[in-house]
C-alpha cells in the first residue's frame, strides 16, 4: 500500500566523503516496506523545485526509514541541508521487491555506490532471519565507505584506488565468494557498468540473480514514462512500445538479471 507522509527528519549526516544519511520519521511507509522498495521525496515546498527525488530505503526500524545518498544536484543538495524536525513529503513504498533470499538459496549481495542503499537493506533483513549471507560493496575510495571490511564475517569492501579492502571492482571479489558458496543467489544495486558486469558474470556461469536498476524518475508512479528500460531478447513488433519497454517505478527497480538490457 502506497502512503504520502510528511516525514520528520530526525537524522541527517554525512557519514562518509559525500556520503550522507538521513532518518525519518514516516510509520505508514516504514510498516509496508520491504527490501529493494523506494521513496520518491520532495525535497522542498518551494516551487522551483516540484521534482520528487527516487530514493531507495536502506533500512526499516519501527517508525523510522533510512536512506543513504550523495549529492548530485540541486535536490539532493537541499535534502542535506535538512534541518533536524523538518518535515517532508515522501511517497512510498514504490517498487517490487527483493525475492528468493529466505529461500534455499544462499544471498551474495553486491552494492557500488550508493546503490549500496537497498543491498543494505537486505543485508540486514538477512541477519534478522540469521540467513547467511556475503556482502560486497564498492566505492573509488576508502573515504568513501562507512563500515568495517570483514571478510570472516562475510563483508567484503572493494575500492578502486586501493585504499580500503581489496583493490579493483567488485567483480573479482564477486568471483572469488561464488567460487566457495554452495547454491548461490546474486543481489545486485550500483551504477550502470557496474550492473552491466554483474549481469554478463550471473548470466555466463548461470547463477540466479535480481539487479535492482537506478533510474531518474519524476512521478515514480507511471505516469510520467520517464524511467523506461529496454527489455532482453524481445521479439515484437517494432512499434511494439509496451512489449519492449518497461517502466523501472512500476515494474522494477528489481528486475531478474535475463529481464533487462544495459547496452
Amino acid at each position: 500500500m502506497i502512503h504520502r507522509e510528511m516525514g520528520k527528519v530526525i537524522f541527517n549526516e554525512e557519514i562518509s566523503e559525500g556520503i550522507f544519511k538521513t532518518d525519518f520519521i514516516s510509520p505508514g511507509i516504514s510498516a509496508n516496506s520491504k527490501p529493494g522498495q523506494f521513496v520518491n521525496i520532495l525535497p522542498s515546498f518551494n516551487w522551483e523545485n516540484v521534482m520528487r527525488r527516487p530514493m531507495s530505503i536502506a533500512n526499516v526500524e519501527e517508525k523510522r526509514i533510512t536512506i543513504i545518498y550523495k549529492i548530485f544536484g540541486r535536490g539532493t543538495k537541499i535534502l542535506s541541508e535538512s534541518k533536524i524536525g523538518g518535515i517532508l513529503d515522501l511517497l512510498g513504498p514504490l517498487g517490487n521487491v527483493f525475492s528468493g533470499w529466505k529461500e534455499k538459496y544462499v544471498p551474495i549481495l553486491v552494492g557500488g555506490g550508493v546503490g549500496l542503499a537497498p543491498i543494505l537493506n537486505l543485508f540486514k533483513e538477512c541477519q534478522k532471519y540469521k540467513i547467511h549471507s556475503n556482502l560486497i560493496l564498492g566505492a573509488r575510495t576508502g573515504r568513501e565507505h562507512f563500515i568495517d571490511h570483514d571478510p570472516s564475517n562475510g563483508i567484503f569492501l572493494t575500492t578502486d584506488d586501493g585504499t580500503l579492502g581489496t583493490s579493483g571492482t567488485v567483480i573479482p571479489t564477486l568471483e572469488n565468494v561464488f567460487s566457495v558458496v554452495d547454491n548461490p543467489m546474486v543481489y545486485a544495486c550500483g551504477p550502470l557498468p557496474m550492473l552491466k558486469a554483474v549481469q554478463d558474470f550471473v548470466i555466463q556461469n548461470k547463477i540466479p540473480a535480481q539487479l535492482s536498476v537506478e533510474s531518474y524518475m519524476g512521478c515514480g508512479t507511471g505516469l510520467c514514462q520517464g524511467c523506461v528500460i529496454k527489455k532482453r531478447n524481445i521479439k515484437a513488433k517494432a512499434h511494439s512500445y509496451h512489449e519492449r519497454y518497461s517502466l523501472v517505478c512500476m515494474d522494477g527497480p528489481v528486475y531478474s538479471a535475463d529481464e533487462v538490457c544495459f547496452d
